[in-house]
């Protein structure tokens, strides 16, 4: 299977994993060896300038949710639109980071595109492959708005998203009113 990297894995119905009832998951990576991504729809009760005071990370002033990446326990890690600041791009104009040097520049960096995510999603080699075959992920390619987007309104946005795609290859539909009563 071709790489998913900088796509969104969207939570179907049938998955019933309460890690992942009703996530987004942006794949960071994803090889023959496995897969790695975080959760950018579960913001828990955390700011970032209180995990900055937890972990000693120096002045903050970001009072922006930090994220649940995953049920897997692991590094900080953030997604943003700073090159600069980053260890790899996921897609154009969005980058990766888990070192604690970029961390720490990106907090006090003042921007409104950074989640930063503690734990994240990971599967061993050809697990997210047998789960996509199974149904359990629906796909679309990650894009800046939607990584950002509103966190509670993400999942049915992009379900609705993907399922009109659907709808329309399936059909050959050329376009498919917001209001069905339009037709």
């Amino acid at each position: 299977m071709a790489s998913l990297a900088g796509h969104l894995l969207v939570a179907s119905p049938h998955l019933l994993d309460p890690n992942f009832v009703k996530s987004v998951v942006l794949l960071v990576q994803h090889t023959e060896q496995g897969a790695l991504g975080v959760v950018v729809n579960r913001p828990i009760n955390k700011s970032v300038q209180d995990l900055w005071r937890e972990v000693g990370g120096g002045p903050c002033t970001n009072t922006q949710p930090i994220y649940l990446g995953g049920p897997v326990p692991g590094p900080l890690m953030a997604v943003h639109c700073e090159e600069l600041l980053s260890e790899m791009q996921i897609i154009p104009g969005l980058f990766f980071s888990a070192s604690k040097q970029n961390l720490d520049a990106l907090v006090t960096h003042p921007q409104s595109n950074l989640k930063i995510f503690v734990g994240h999603s990971g599967w061993g080699a050809g697990q997210l492959d047998q789960e996509l075959e199974q149904g359990a992920w629906l796909t679309t390619p990650g894009t800046l708005d939607l990584i950002f987007y509103n966190p509670s309104e993400i999942w049915q946005t992009v379900s609705r998203h993907i399922g009109r795609s659907m709808l329309q290859s399936m059909l050959n539909i050329k376009t498919i009113p917001d209001d069905p009563e339009c037709n």
